[in-house]
């Protein structure tokens, strides 16, 4: 009879009541513990207990009831507000569910324009989460109270909001000294907090202990980010760091080693990663029985963020700083460096090259390589696809100059032609941008993973194979319009080449990425390889990349009034000052563009310094991320993928672009919107295959108007200089610097 008992027990613990995924994840991150914790205790790996967290899977016993029994100890220690948990019953939650945390904690919590001023958290004490309001909106936050004559905390009707778990106060903190010395730390959500380390490493030592700064990972098998310390000048002084950086500093981009500040931070222990003390810097020190000690510097003052990438951002105040980077770290990930570094560092963040294995026969866990990444150890590329100076070409004499039938050239457009009479009697010069080109042209893009490249002579093309092909293509023609042959003659195609950056035709044999090959296929031109190197162990490793930086443009361009699915008009309506709408966010969606465009750049980083000798290895060539095939495949797509719009246009329409420079196209119109060169109907459909306007990456902008005269003088000022002039390059201001004239 116990046995049919104990049997009726184990039944019903099969079915141990359980709270919702995002409760069980609230509370293991309320008590502060990890999923490894988690993990080990109940005997599982750490992706399982992710599952359970996350809804995809359910724990079955005998976990269950351990499982259970954990959340239920926890419930009592940290109730859910206005509600306790809701038991799992296999189906979707109630109409009305409880208030429960945000999947991702370090999410910034961004409070309404009107909000009051923040209260300052003295000391950060764990405390039962209460759901924070969506960053979706992104409103602008209240100004903090550290200002020069400003009290040490204003008052405020309502606290800063409050979350638990390790990373509680956020993935960043911007720090601000007053008159007095002291100390503030500014999150996101307007939290504020006392800082009361009174040294360098101390201030290291708190960020890791008390600071409660960070964000978890993105992908299971990657690591979590390292809390983000952002000094201001002020700030800087305080802890024994100079507001600016000497010209010799600048040029070094570091303090000396004998810095005081450096060897105070060697004698508590800490260490500098190679680019030392500078205006991005990583302080660790050694993991020690599996727990990571590592916290990033930011110092705008010392030029941190890049004008280019981060526009104004380093002269807003703390506050307004901190929100800024809080939405990008929310919505890209933690900076770690200029916007290209963060970019190349996302790839392996969301797509890491290890992961823990299976347990072995003693119950351990190794270190292992993760199917579908770049590995762990920088390959040799192919000969054509190296940059002059890499080692693989060191036997070539040092001033050789290879060309196309040697180097593989895979770039961006940058083509022009002359108007013809019909286009100089129209009014207007109309530019048309594609919004993210590289980040859609990397989205579904195959390319090699961790295994070098194999050469193959005699090749037959198959499209779906990444690598770099030696083939002529010199006879592929591509102007679809009958015109006058004396001015072919004299001017040349309409429409840019395919197949060179400078819209040239080819004229013989020349290396290029699949992509470029493939599109001569599509259009129907039979193609022979002499030669090639080619990746067979290949797959789609930016996908997961161009997604998150997909929602991060798309998202943002929402909290600047521009959504998705407006009708054209609608579309450039909402574009009309945009970025006046919040600057702040405006700051942050030239940020995401420029991650997006730098980290496929990054992919194939020159040697720097002045040591460096051709022929010999620098440090980026170590990296897995280091891939010129990679970066090549992109922007063969990119180009192809404005060639096949720029056709299907022109065989619409007979409209063909006078000028070309990357993703900006040029046309000529009667009117002065892109609504005047892109054919539309009035269901709002235009010509399969070409320009579409809208806010999706692919989809393309206004990206300026300038009268047909200006035009003229642009090409007649610069052409008498034996200069080509490239109007895309001056449509969006209409300005042509003396750098451009050679003034």
């Amino acid at each position: 009879m116990s046995d049919l008992f104990d049997a009726v027990d184990a039944l019903v613990a099969s079915r141990s009541p359980l709270p919702l995924p995002p409760e069980r994840r609230r509370l293991r991150q309320a008590h502060g513990l990890t999923l490894e914790e988690v993990a080990a205790t109940l005997d599982v790996r750490r992706a399982t207990v992710g599952a359970w967290e996350s809804g995809k899977t359910e724990p079955r016993p005998p976990q269950r009831e351990p499982y259970a029994h954990l959340l239920k100890q926890l419930a009592r220690l940290y109730p859910a507000p206005a509600a306790s948990s809701v038991a799992d019953q296999g189906s979707t939650p109630p109409a009305a569910p409880t208030a429960a945390a945000p999947s991702a904690p370090a999410a910034p919590v961004l409070p309404a324009s009107d909000a009051p001023v923040p209260t300052k958290v003295a000391t950060p004490v764990p405390a039962p989460a209460a759901a924070p309001p969506s960053p979706t909106a992104a409103p602008r936050p209240a100004r903090g109270s550290r200002r020069p004559g400003a009290p040490k905390a204003a008052a405020a009707n309502t606290p800063a909001p409050v979350r638990s778990g390790a990373y509680a106060h956020g993935p960043l903190l911007v720090l601000d000294a007053d008159d007095e010395r002291q100390v503030t730390g500014y999150g996101t959500g307007g939290l504020l907090l006392d800082v009361p380390a009174k040294s360098l490493p101390a201030l290291v030592e708190w960020a890791l202990t008390e600071a409660r700064a960070g964000a978890e990972k993105l992908h299971p098998s990657g690591k979590d980010a390292d809390p983000l310390l952002v000094l201001t000048a002020a700030v800087c002084e305080r802890y024994g760091l100079p507001a600016t950086l000497s010209d010799a500093e600048r040029s070094a981009g570091r303090l000396p080693e004998d810095h005081k500040a450096v060897k105070l931070l060697e004698r508590a222990g800490w260490k500098l990663t190679r680019r030392g003390l500078g205006p991005w810097a990583r302080i660790y020190r050694p993991v020690t029985g599996g727990r990571r000690q590592c916290v990033q510097l930011c110092i705008p003052s010392w030029n941190a963020l890049d004008d280019r990438a981060w526009g104004h951002a380093a002269k807003l105040g703390p506050a307004e700083l901190a929100r800024v980077l809080g939405v990008y770290a929310h919505r890209v990930m933690t900076p770690v460096g200029l916007t290209a570094v963060t970019g190349l560092e996302l790839m392996t963040a969301l797509n890491p090259p290890t992961r823990a294995s299976e347990p072995d026969q003693d119950g351990k866990r190794h270190s292992e390589h993760r199917p579908g990444s770049l590995g762990t150890q920088g390959l040799d590329p192919a000969p054509c696809e190296a940059i002059d100076g890499h080692p693989v070409l060191a036997h070539l004499p040092r001033f050789h100059i290879r060309g196309p039938e040697e180097r593989l050239f895979e770039e961006a457009y940058d083509w022009a032609r002359d108007l013809t009479d019909v286009e100089c009697m129209q009014r207007h010069l109309v530019g048309v941008d594609v919004n993210l080109a590289f980040g859609a042209a990397a989205n579904g893009a195959v390319v090699g993973l961790d295994s070098p490249p194999e050469h193959v002579t005699g090749p037959v093309f198959d499209p779906a194979v990444p690598g770099s092909w030696l083939v002529d293509l010199s006879h592929v023609d591509l102007d679809r319009v009958k015109v006058a042959k004396q001015w072919r003659e004299l001017n040349g195609d309409l429409l840019p080449s395919p197949f060179t950056p400078t819209g040239q035709r080819p004229e013989g044999p020349a290396w290029y990425a699949t992509p470029t090959v493939a599109y001569a296929v599509e259009l129907g031109y039979d193609v022979t390889p002499l030669e090639a190197w080619l990746r067979p162990r290949n797959g789609r490793f930016l996908d997961g990349w161009y997604k998150r930086l997909r929602d991060a443009y798309v998202a943002t361009m929402a909290d600047l009034k521009v959504a998705e699915k407006l009708t054209p008009g609608e579309f450039l309506k909402a574009m009309d000052g945009h970025k006046g709408r919040d600057p702040e966010l405006g700051i942050v969606l030239d940020a995401v563009k420029m991650t997006v465009k730098g980290g496929i750049g990054k992919l194939q980083e020159k040697a720097r310094g002045g040591n460096w000798v051709p022929g010999q290895a620098w440090p980026a060539l170590a990296r897995p991320t280091w891939r010129p095939d990679i970066r090549a495949t992109v922007i063969s797509r990119a180009r192809v993928n404005m060639h096949r719009k720029m056709t299907a246009l022109a065989a619409a329409t007979g409209r063909y672009p006078v000028a070309v420079l990357s993703d900006c196209a040029v046309y000529t119109a009667d009117g002065p919107t892109p609504l005047d060169v892109l054919p539309y109907d009035k269901d709002g459909k235009t010509v399969p295959g070409s320009f579409r306007l809208g806010v999706s990456p692919g989809m393309v902008k206004h990206e300026g108007t300038q009268d047909v005269l200006w035009g003229v003088g642009v090409l007649e000022q610069l052409g008498a200089e034996g200069k080509v002039a490239n109007l895309a390059r001056y449509i969006k201001t209409g300005e042509v610097t003396a750098r451009d004239t050679g003034e």
